[in-house]
C-alpha cells in the first residue's frame, strides 16, 4: 500500500477541532411524542460540548432561533458560546447530511456526497444542501465525487478513519443493491478509487452489517470506531438469540483480521451492547458506537443500563487524557440516531 497522500488528508475525530456543527431538532414525527423530550437531551449534548470547543448551530427561522435559545438558556447553556446560523433543514442529523471536511495542504476541502434522505425517506430536499451552505460559511471549496457520471450516494456516518490513511465502513451500507444497484467487488473497488482520490484514504476496511433497526442501512458509526491509529472498538452481542449476534460477531472477526494503512494490525478492543430498546414494537438502534469524540471530552450515549458504566470504564480508559460523559439517549434514540449522528465536526486547519 502507499503512503497517504500529503495534499488530501481526512483528519480522525479525536484531532483538533475547530467547531461542531448541529441542527436544532424540529421534526416532530421523528420523535412522536418525545420532540421536547429529544430537545432536551440535545440541549444537554450542546451544553457538554460548549464547554471545550465552538458549536455552530443551524436553525431554520428566526423563531426557531428564539425558542431554541430560550429551551438552551433554560438547559443552562450561555448562548455565548453558541453560532448560530440560519439553513433550512429537513432533520437533524448533520453527520450524514453536512460534508466530510478534510484537510487539504493549508485549508480545508468540504467533500458533499449527494445525500438522498438514506434511500427511505422523501423530505430530505433541504438536508441535500446542507454540504454546500456549511462549505459556503465557512469559505471552503466543495468536492462532489462521482462514480463515472454519477454523484456518488452515501453519508458522513457511513465512514470512519483513523486519520492517516484507513477507512473503515460496511457492505451493508455501501454495497447494498438495494441502494447502489452495483455489483459487490467492482463497487468496492469505485468507492475505494473515490476514498483515495477526496479523502486521502489508501487503505479501505469492510465490515459486513450494521444493528437491527438502524434505518441507514448500516452505518459503521453504529458498530465500530476507530480511537487510535490501530485501535478499533467494536460492539459485541453475546447472546445467540438476539438479532445483532451473528452480524456483530461477524464484524469482530473480519477486525481482528484486518491492517492499518501500514499493513500492522489493528488492535479491537470490545464494547458491549445495552438490552434491546423497543418504541410500539420496533427495534431501537440503541448502541455505544454511536459516541461523540469533541476537544477534551468523549460524549457517550447512556440507556438506563447495567451496561452503561461497562462502556464509560472501557472508553474512560481508551481516553484516559478526555473527560468521558455519559448522556442520556433514550428519548433521542426514538428519532432512530444518536450523539455522532447528530455532529459535524470542523477539523481545525493549523492544529498546533
Amino acid at each position: 500500500m502507499s503512503a497517504t497522500p500529503a495534499a488530501t488528508r481526512f483528519p480522525a475525530e479525536w484531532e483538533p477541532h475547530g467547531a461542531t456543527w448541529l441542527a436544532y431538532p424540529h421534526l416532530a414525527t421523528d420523535w412522536p411524542g418525545k420532540l421536547t423530550a429529544a430537545r432536551l437531551a440535545f440541549v444537554e449534548f450542546v451544553r457538554k460540548l460548549v464547554e471545550h470547543e465552538t458549536v455552530r448551530l443551524l436553525v431554520r427561522t428566526d423563531a426557531e432561533a428564539k425558542r431554541a435559545q430560550s429551551t438552551l438558556r433554560r438547559g443552562g447553556v450561555n448562548l455565548d458560546d453558541l453560532d448560530f446560523r440560519f439553513c433550512a433543514t429537513d432533520r437533524s442529523w448533520l453527520r450524514d447530511s453536512g460534508p466530510t471536511l478534510v484537510r487539504s495542504n493549508d485549508r480545508l476541502n468540504a467533500v458533499c456526497w449527494q445525500f438522498d434522505g438514506w434511500n427511505r425517506y422523501s423530505n430530505w430536499t433541504a438536508d441535500a444542501r446542507v454540504g454546500r451552505f456549511i462549505a459556503d460559511a465557512i469559505g471552503v471549496p466543495v468536492v462532489e465525487p462521482r462514480i463515472g457520471q454519477d454523484p456518488v450516494r452515501m453519508e458522513g456516518g457511513a465512514i470512519d478513519t483513523n486519520g492517516t490513511g484507513t477507512i473503515l465502513t460496511t457492505e451493508q451500507s455501501l454495497l447494498s443493491r438495494k441502494r447502489r444497484g452495483l455489483d459487490r467487488t467492482p463497487a468496492q473497488r469505485e468507492f475505494e478509487a473515490v476514498f483515495e482520490q477526496h479523502l486521502g484514504c489508501v487503505n479501505t476496511l469492510w465490515l459486513g452489517r450494521g444493528i437491527s433497526g438502524d434505518d441507514t442501512s448500516g452505518h459503521v458509526d453504529t458498530v465500530a470506531r476507530f480511537v487510535r491509529q490501530r485501535t478499533v472498538v467494536a460492539i459485541v452481542e453475546p447472546d445467540p438469540r438476539d438479532d445483532n449476534h451473528a452480524p456483530l460477531r461477524d464484524n469482530l472477526r473480519r477486525l481482528r483480521e484486518m491492517c492499518d494503512e501500514t499493513n500492522r494490525p489493528l488492535e479491537v478492543a470490545e464494547l458491549p451492547m445495552p438490552q434491546a430498546l423497543y418504541y410500539d414494537g420496533y427495534r431501537l438502534p440503541a448502541t455505544y458506537a454511536n459516541f461523540y469524540i469533541a476537544n477534551g471530552c468523549v460524549l457517550v450515549p447512556t440507556y438506563n443500563d447495567p451496561n452503561d458504566r461497562v462502556a464509560l470504564r472501557i472508553l474512560s480508559e481508551i481516553f484516559p487524557d478526555r473527560e468521558v460523559c455519559g448522556l442520556h439517549s433514550v428519548d433521542l434514540v426514538l428519532g432512530l440516531g444518536g450523539l455522532h449522528c447528530l455532529a459535524q465536526p470542523e477539523p481545525l486547519v493549523d492544529p498546533p
